[in-house]
């Protein structure tokens, strides 16, 4: 899969997520096999760019290439010029912010609330294509509401303009993260332009990886929440969709050395204060489905040094090695059949499937 001039690892992005997508975390995830990573959200008003905030958001030392930049905001002239401020710094692909569902973000006219405002949203794609010399991509969503979806005509406009590629939450603004993704929605856009299109929302399966790609034709997958506290399942995606089997599990000892490593990383970038602070939510996602988190989240809750909260994660896994070799969830799988089913997409979209999507689903 390439975008612009750049060919990717594989097909399997990280999704950008505010708070979570730091360097370190798009660090792991490239070293556990995702083909690509892009940054939280930067804030295209200039008045913020001095916070320490922004400055760790556009630190991208020692990141594979290609490193990818997501800008958030309303004004045309602000994105453009965040757009080029960004790639002085070091960015080889912009990608603009039209997914967000954030009341904070939406309330200010940007994120997902520009699929309501399409001349607003052209005027953006346009100013910031034109402000660089590198690609430029956007995410969005379905629409606004369900009611009001756009995502095929926004998409359109976008290839128009010379968005090189598309990534799309199934879901629209108004849903946020509930309900079923619009896999058909996805399928549609794919079938209206040419540039390159990941699918994104609840891929948290290898086997609901290889489905969603079957159902949407999409080019690649871009993956949220489902690598909060499980990097590792990028792995195990690509693994899945090269050979149809299934990896097993990490075992304690390596799960174990990836997170030490994450911590490491996480206090060095952050600074030991914040760093244990922030550590918490990422420690709850690792543990939130192991025997023993809750003990453990007390403990790195109330830890005010990074050698307390390392020696509680070490201890932890001592505990968990004498159970087992390998990490055992307790989560039931997605993909088990009295978990979440994908929902099944009806009506033109699939009546004018290509044959390769025909014959994926009917595997």
């Amino acid at each position: 899969m390439r975008i612009g001039p750049y060919a990717l690892q594989n097909n399997l992005a990280v999704a950008p997520m505010a708070g979570v997508t730091d360097r370190p975390f798009r660090r792991l995830c490239r070293r556990l096999d995702a083909g690509y990573a892009i940054s939280e959200m930067v804030a295209s008003d200039p008045r913020l760019r001095n916070t320490e905030k922004s400055r760790r958001r556009i630190d991208h030392a020692g990141e594979a290439a290609p490193i990818a930049v997501q800008i958030a905001g309303a004004f045309p002239d602000f994105l453009a010029d965040a757009a080029r401020y960004n790639v002085d710094r070091g960015a080889q692909i912009i990608d603009i912010n039209m997914g967000c569902p954030a009341k904070k973000v939406c309330n200010a006219a940007a994120g997902s609330a520009l699929l309501s405002n399409e001349p607003l949203a052209a005027a953006i794609v346009a100013a910031v294509v034109k402000a660089v010399a590198v690609p430029v991509t956007l995410k969005m969503r379905t629409g606004p509401t369900p009611q009001t979806r756009n995502a095929v005509r926004v998409a359109r406009m976008a290839e128009d303009a010379g968005i090189a590629a598309l990534a799309i939450h199934g879901r629209s603004r108004a849903c946020a993260f509930a309900g079923s993704v619009e896999y058909e929605t996805i399928a549609a856009v794919k079938q209206a332009v040419r540039i390159p299109v990941f699918a994104n929302g609840d891929i948290d399966t290898p086997q609901c990886a290889r489905t969603i790609l079957a159902l949407t034709g999409a080019d690649g997958l871009m993956i949220g929440r489902a690598a909060q506290g499980r990097p590792w399942i990028f792995r195990e995606v690509a693994h899945f969709l090269a050979t149809g089997e299934e990896l097993p599990p990490p075992t304690v000892a390596e799960a174990r050395a990836l997170i030490l490593d994450h911590l490491a990383d996480h206090y060095a970038f952050h600074g030991e204060a914040l760093g244990v602070r922030t550590a918490r939510k990422h420690l709850a996602w690792y543990t939130e489905a192991l025997a023993g988190g809750v003990e453990l989240r007390r403990e790195v809750n109330i830890a005010e040094t990074a050698a307390v909260q390392v020696a509680s994660v070490e201890r932890y896994f001592d505990r968990l090695a004498a159970l087992n070799d390998r990490l055992v969830s307790l989560r039931i799988p997605a993909n088990d059949p009295g978990a979440r089913p994908l929902r099944v997409p009806s009506g033109s979209v699939w009546e004018t499937a290509t044959p390769r999507v025909r014959e994926a689903l009917a595997a």
